[in-house]
């Protein structure tokens, strides 16, 4: 049981807190100024953070900010290896079949001051998984496993899962640890957390600063504070950078002028066309294979890509577990796709049935003109396509189940699978009730079902051949690009930014520059 002293300090803490921000003041003591400082990284964003909950950390919005800066997990990726490390916890292991048991790092506070340990473990796992509140991570990461937790010493958690789970420590990566007097029945707007940062002040639409946390028991980083801006134009998110108006641009285009400033880094995320393949004409394999085939991978990314990226012929990237380096992209064959539709209209499919190509404004650089490109090509294939673009909102509705009945839809995604393990992706994506899958088959299922039982070499080889069976016997998807990204930085800030980027921006990786400029 928690010592009755240490939940009433919480209690005190946290209902400090929140009057703060009920009042509108800070959340720490702080002046609100934020005149230019050497030790002050002003980051601007191109949207506003909806939450800091970090269960929902995986957002690409939240996480950013909030992952490994704000609160941390026990287990951290390590984006260039894929490695599993240490973080808030020292090791673990799989003690049975179904548990797996974990060892607390010891000394360890949150920013109230209150000792982290294997209670606050329990309860965070517990909140995220086993609860009703909705958390992003839940979804993307566990489905609907049930997990039975249970902190037995100060220092020890255990983790059982109903059928064995041979990534169960990969999955945990993704919870990030909170205090046991965290609301367990909603979200929080400012979380308390183990990191090297804490919430100064968040003035809502306008600035969100962090300041450094001093019970954070790891090296203290240079910078001992962050404010980020949000801006949605690319161009002026990269001139903010160019006029010294802030140090760190993300999500930026090559065409936004960042010049010299711009760092270009593979950022995970993987562009492709879901197809509706339950409705017709989307029904019908050749007329997938058309689509497939109209796609100009290689003039989308040299015309408006400006290079930035590689032709895909999966959903995955070179980093994760299962990617398969033997199978080579679509080619761009309109001929081909012609005479596909050509067959399909001479069997009586719909081809002429209009079909909704959607895409999301602001998605990644260029998304309109590319839109236009596949749209065009698909209409010289024969088909009927009318371009449909939303805000995220909107296209939301279409990328999750369950799907609007409102005929057939392509559907242009991007997809960054942060954990590094296929598994996330075909549960997701490629089995048939998916979350965001429209179609497959009760064979394919099994294929990835057995898949994911496998572990090492085995469990490589068995995604890698799920991966070559999807276009072969699914083809769902047609897909596109492995992307890059392009990030401005201040010539006096050294950071090199990896594939994690986008999903978690580590501001303790930050330094100063050398005088001479290397990074």
């Amino acid at each position: 049981m928690q010592p009755a002293s240490r939940r009433t300090l919480r209690a005190v803490v946290a209902a400090a807190a929140v009057a703060a921000l009920a009042t509108g003041c800070s959340v720490a003591n702080t002046t609100q100024t934020d005149a230019a400082d050497p030790n002050t990284l002003r980051i601007v964003l191109p949207q506003e953070p909806p939450t800091l909950e970090p269960c929902d950390a995986s957002l690409t919005a939240t996480g950013p900010v909030v992952r490994s800066n704000i609160t941390e997990p026990l287990i951290e990726r390590n984006p260039d290896s894929g490695d599993l490390e240490p973080k808030l916890a020292d090791s673990w292991e799989q003690t049975s079949p179904n548990t797996w048991t974990f060892r607390i790092h010891e000394g360890v506070k949150f920013s109230d001051g209150t000792t982290f340990d294997a209670e606050d473990a329990a309860f965070s796992i517990n909140r995220t998984i086993n609860s009703s509140i909705g958390c992003e991570v839940d979804g993307y990461v566990f489905g609907d496993d049930e997990l039975v937790v249970e902190a037995t010493d100060p220092a020890t958690v255990t983790v059982t899962t109903p059928t064995p789970d041979p990534i169960l420590p990969l999955r945990i990566s993704f919870i990030e640890m909170v205090p046991t007097t965290t609301d367990a029945g909603d979200k929080v707007r400012i979380p308390i957390g183990t990191g090297p940062y804490l919430v100064d002040y968040w003035d809502a639409g306008q600035k969100l600063a962090l300041a450094l946390n001093p019970e954070y028991s790891g090296p203290t980083p240079e910078y001992t504070r962050a404010v980020y801006q949000w801006r949605t134009e690319g161009s002026v998110r990269a001139a903010m950078v160019t006029n010294d108006e802030a140090e760190i641009a993300t999500y930026l285009g090559p065409e936004d002028g960042a010049g010299d400033l711009g760092v270009s880094y593979p950022n995970n995320e993987t562009t492709a066309l879901r197809m509706q393949a339950d409705e017709p004409p989307l029904d019908d394999y050749r007329v997938r294979e058309a689509i497939d085939l109209s796609v100009n991978r290689d003039g989308i990314i040299k015309a408006l890509f400006r290079g930035l990226g590689d032709s895909a012929s999966q959903l995955v990237g070179p980093s994760i577990v299962g990617f398969n380096d033997e199978i080579t992209p679509t080619p761009y064959d309109l001929n081909r796709a012609k005479e596909l539709v050509a067959e399909a209209k001479a069997d009586g499919v719909p081809v002429d049935k209009q079909i909704k190509l959607i895409g999301r404004t602001g998605m990644f650089p260029k998304i309109n003109e590319t839109i236009e490109v596949i749209q065009n090509s698909l209409d010289q294939a024969g088909l009927n396509v009318k371009i449909e673009m939303m805000d995220t909102s909107g296209q939301m509705l279409y990328q999750i189940r369950p799907f609007p009945d409102e005929g057939p839809v392509i559907l242009m995604i991007q997809h960054g699978n942060q954990a590094g393990d296929a598994q996330f992706t075909a549960e997701q994506y490629l089995l048939s009730d998916g979350y965001q899958s429209t179609y497959g088959t009760a064979a394919f299922d099994r294929e990835i079902e057995t898949a994911q039982e496998q572990i090492g070499d085995a469990r490589q080889d068995a995604f890698a051949a799920v991966l070559a069976d999807e276009p072969r016997l699914i083809r769902q998807y047609a897909y596109i690009a492995h992307m890059n990204a392009v990030l401005a930085k201040a010539s006096t800030v050294a950071y090199q930014p990896n594939s994690a980027t986008g999903d978690e921006m580590r501001l303790a990786e930050m330094t100063h520059a050398t005088a001479s400029g290397n990074d």
